[in-house]
């Protein structure tokens, strides 16, 4: 067989592929029918087909074939199997500790008395230098003498002025409802917890209240 005969063969090529034919018989300085033949005979060879063509100045070539297939891949070593090792023996539970008695709570302490005030004292009321014990829950002041406890006699205090009033131990001073009212450090007042020394003033008349 002639192993250097040609015959015009048709085929259909990309494009792509046909420019870059060009380009490299175009550097090549060689015809695209030789590329093309060389590509397909090394293809043939890689595929281990034994091929003899012309070489570029026309002789012929025989290489012998290649085995190009790609090595089998080594066989994995299996590993050993894992050495069992014996389970840890369990720990001891740590024994409870002694449940502490708990501490006694504190006592609460006693709460202070008033401001002003002596716990299970009592309260005096100083009106022209004589000291009037409050010992009633209610100590009515006014010009009625007798409807109050502390009588005034001056048109300008109302029959039932102000009264002194002992609540849950504490004491307070309350208008009742008088023409001209209860004074405190220059302010009018309806009502007030008494506390030690407080000064109050009825029209003219200076009220002052002690625990002492």
């Amino acid at each position: 067989m002639d192993q250097s005969k040609k015959t015009m063969r048709h085929f259909y090529c990309r494009d792509v592929l046909w420019d870059t034919f060009e380009q490299m018989a175009n550097d090549f300085d060689c015809s695209i029918d030789y590329l093309i033949n060389e590509g397909m005979r090394y293809y043939a060879r890689s595929k281990n087909y034994q091929t003899t063509g012309p070489s570029r100045g026309g002789a012929a070539t025989n290489a012998p074939p290649v085995d190009q297939r790609p090595a089998p891949p080594p066989r994995p070593v299996p590993a050993p199997p894992p050495v069992a090792r014996p389970a840890p023996p369990p720990r001891p539970a740590p024994a409870p500790r002694p449940a502490s008695a708990p501490a006694p709570a504190p006592a609460p302490a006693p709460a202070p008395p008033p401001v002003g005030q002596q716990a299970a004292g009592t309260l005096y009321l100083v009106f022209n230098n004589q000291r009037y014990p409050i010992a009633k829950d209610q100590f009515i002041i006014g010009r009625g003498s007798k409807s109050s406890d502390l009588p005034i006699k001056d048109g300008n205090i109302s029959r039932k002025h102000a009264a002194v009033i002992r609540r849950n131990g504490t004491f307070y001073i309350k208008d009742l409802g008088s023409t001209n009212g209860i004074d405190y450090n220059g302010m009018r007042i309806d009502n007030k917890r008494i506390d030690e020394g407080d000064i109050f003033h009825i029209c003219d008349y200076e009220l002052r209240f002690t625990y002492r």
